[in-house]
């Protein structure tokens, strides 16, 4: 049969090859009409851009991606950016906002969302942190205490003027971030040592507003998780903080597959407001660094600037010393650029909504039956077993039509079964994450004691391949570097380049301008011996890595 394609984003409208974003720009404003119409295309249907398989081919031939002729999904290595919307769009992760710079998370990306919440919450209450939320509207005076803070934020900021039909005696700003509200309820929280340390965490929406967007990764709107601590000493607020990046360092090898570099910011990268800033820098598959979660020493600061004190245990008043945390829906951008390829989204199992996906097989009436049933019951036993599966019984699409729609919203593991696997009491077994015939496992049983294991062992088999393969990607895509002109080189073949640096903030700027590449991090893994700066030829004590970045 001919092949059923979806339109792409970038087949309905003709963008400049310099596409830089999912919104229209012109004149530093989005235009949304045009593209909001698109969008209703992808969501009236689901249909990827596959070859259909009639069942007979693909009972004969289970080798459903191999019978895919034409790929509606833009290739990587194409173009990222148009790649990397083509999968928002297909996998049904997000959709346009009707508010510029905005989208709507569907419940299959925001099903990642939920993993992540999953994972990092047990990890918050572990260390002794309670969940709460604070209010979205902020006073703008509260901004204005802090003042490298409003400096840093104020072209980000979005403010309420008028509330009831009525201007408002004060500018509302819609909550950038909470240091200063959370601050102000601190002041009356806190009074003695006994009180401290006080730590909370809020699942919140924030605004900024960006001129540049890009869904997941930059946005008007979106969502995080925002950690904030008083402590009694400046060691414990160091110790919060370090531990806090450490939580998002390991939920990013273990549970993401993705190897960042954590590591601390410099002065000119660092929190407005803040003394120190933390982070975790990971390589997307274009090899631009994403800033995937930051962790924020903020000293006394806010303290001062809130008159936040405490009585210490000598009855002398003391500013309390604090930390701010924090990893938002740009870590779904970031799974998703580390791990897809061309046919789409590919997920670690340990945040896939769905870990496998089951596809019946038939091509007469009378085998339908008896395939069901023992789908059905696979289904069960899975389920039991705490694997997260689902049954594609729809008969309104082929067996190969559907190979290929499950591996384009990145599901880590395919069952096949037809007539003559249900005969012989086996199933068919497909990897997301290797293509084709290689990927396939023949003759697996049917009996739990068999099946389960196999399953099991196979999506850890893929989580530790994915991060392999990561890292792989990573390492051979980082330079070290003794000059100016070797670090401008590797920057400008899209690599990172690592080297020693004691420069001043005007010749981290002049890099910036010169290459498009930033300070993202000094990393907590130093090496050894004697170091001199690249820039300066000074002694250096560590290295620094320079990438361009999202």
């Amino acid at each position: 049969m001919g092949a059923l394609r979806l339109p792409s984003l970038t087949s309905i409208f003709t963008f400049s090859p310099a596409r830089s974003s999912l919104f229209f720009r012109r004149n530093n404003h989005f235009h949304l009409r045009n593209l909001t119409s698109a969008t209703k295309v992808f969501a009236k249907s689901t249909t990827p851009a596959v070859t259909e398989v009639s069942p007979a081919d693909s009972n004969n031939q289970k080798t459903g991606p191999g019978q895919q002729q034409e790929q509606g999904i833009t290739p990587r290595s194409q173009d990222f950016n148009a790649w990397y919307l083509d999968v928002i769009s297909m996998a049904e992760l997000a959709d346009y906002g009707p508010v510029r710079g905005t989208m709507v998370i569907r419940p299959y990306g925001y099903a990642i969302w939920e993993a992540i919440q999953d994972y990092l919450n047990v990890k918050f209450k572990e260390t002794g942190h309670s969940n709460m939320y604070f209010p979205q509207f902020i006073p703008y005076s509260f901004i204005e205490k802090e003042a490298s803070h409003v400096e840093g934020f104020s072209p980000e900021l979005a403010l309420v003027t008028v509330g009831g039909g009525k201007e408002l005696e004060e500018k509302l700003v819609v909550r950038p971030t909470s240091e200063t509200i959370v601050n102000h309820m601190f002041t009356q929280w806190i009074q003695s040592y006994r009180d401290l340390p006080l730590m909370i965490n809020q699942w919140a929406n924030v605004t900024r507003w960006e001129m540049r967007t890009k869904p997941f990764i930059r946005t008007l709107e979106f969502l995080w998780q925002e950690g904030h601590t008083a402590h009694a000493t400046p060691e414990e607020a160091e110790k919060e903080a370090m531990q806090m990046i450490d939580v998002y360092t390991k939920f990013s090898y273990e549970e993401a597959a993705i190897p960042v570099i954590p590591g601390r910011k410099s002065r000119v990268e660092t929190f407005a407001g803040a003394d120190k800033t933390y982070t975790i820098e990971a390589m997307m598959g274009d090899r631009k660094a994403l800033q995937a979660g930051t962790s924020h020493n903020l000293g006394q600061n806010f303290s001062r600037a809130f008159n936040t004190q405490f009585a210490d245990e000598n009855g002398q008043r003391q500013h309390v010393w604090q930390t701010s945390w924090a990893i938002s829906t740009r870590f779904v951008g970031g799974i998703i650029m580390t791990h897809g390829d061309d046919a789409g989204l590919m997920l670690p199992p340990r945040l896939a909504s769905v870990q496998v996906v089951i596809v019946p097989i038939w091509k007469k009436a009378n085998e339908k039956t008896e395939v069901l049933d023992a789908a059905l019951s696979i289904k069960d036993v899975l389920h039991a077993s705490g694997i997260k599966v689902k049954l594609d019984d729809s008969d309104q699409r082929t067996p190969g039509w559907k190979f290929n729609f499950w591996e384009m919203k990145g599901v880590p593991l395919r069952i096949e079964i037809g007539p003559r696997d249900v005969s012989s009491r086996t199933v068919v077994v497909s990897r997301r994450d290797i293509p084709g015939k290689p990927g396939k496992v023949f003759g697996i049983s049917m009996e739990p004691s068999v099946l389960v294991p196999h399953v099991k062992e196979k999506l850890d088999e893929i989580q530790l391949s994915l991060l392999e393969k990561a890292t792989a990607f990573r390492d051979s895509n980082i330079v070290d570097v003794s000059s100016y002109d070797e670090l401008k080189e590797a920057i400008s073949q899209g690599k990172w380049a690592r080297g020693p640096w004691v420069g001043s903030d005007e010749d981290e700027l002049m890099v910036k301008e010169e290459t498009g590449a930033t300070i993202r991090c000094f990393p907590f893994d130093q090496p050894l011996g004697p170091k001199k700066c690249l820039m300066t030829g000074s002694s250096a004590e560590e290295v620094a890595i320079f990438a361009k970045s999202y």
